[in-house]
């Protein structure tokens, strides 16, 4: 009798080997085969942040420097010319046309906006701080869609305004990719978004994560 249960007890410990040599089921199958597009989409989306990154980061140097691209050369931030005196004093449309060209070649201004290009891109690139990024590129890329404001089909002087579309501009597809890129968590991968989360003062307060 002893015998006869020790044996299938054997038996017992042969039946792990057994299945684990078997075909996966389909869920099983349909996990393991899911498991390569997580990490593509990752990769995907850094893709995206560091580009989107990239976009703040030039726009920042470019002002900074004149480059000869958007800013002419020799009419650069650190030539003393003013970062925002040429896109906020030349508002011609919007509810907010006089406060924007109040706000045009302030130095708080010039500052804020410049600082806000440098750290909204740097954080980007690097992946780091991405909720707070995520809020200040919202509101960077709305302050800049009211200044064009698209819904309007004429300039305050009467001219047509050539709006390419009424609400749909690329503030606003930019403003919900940064959104996006917080949510998905972009900056873990290609990022420092681990490492970043991992600083005791950054673990304690989940809007700098």
């Amino acid at each position: 009798m002893a015998v006869h249960q020790h044996r299938n007890l054997k038996g017992g410990f042969r039946l792990p080997s057994l299945q684990s040599n078997r075909t996966p089921r389909a869920p099983e199958a349909a996990v393991v085969a899911a498991a390569p597009a997580h990490s593509v989409q990752a990769y995907v989306f850094a893709t995206a942040r560091v580009l989107m990154g990239f976009v703040f980061l030039w726009a920042f140097l470019d002002k900074t420097f004149g480059f000869g691209y958007a800013t002419q050369r020799g009419k650069g931030w650190i030539d003393g010319a003013s970062p925002t005196k040429g896109f906020l004093g030349h508002v011609a449309a919007g509810p907010m046309e006089s406060t924007f060209h109040s706000w045009a070649g302030a130095t708080w201004a010039d500052w804020l906006f410049m600082l806000g290009l440098l750290g909204i891109g740097l954080a980007l690139t690097a992946g780091v701080a991405m909720r707070l990024t995520a809020l200040a590129g919202t509101a960077m890329m709305a302050l800049m869609w009211m200044a064009e404001w698209p819904p309007a089909r004429h300039l305050s002087n009467g001219a047509q305004s050539l709006s390419a579309n009424p609400f749909a501009d690329y503030h606003l597809v930019y403003a919900v990719l940064i959104i996006a890129l917080a949510v998905v968590s972009a900056g873990d991968a290609l990022g420092l978004g681990r490492l970043w989360s991992r600083v005791p003062f950054v673990s304690d307060h989940w809007w700098l994560r």
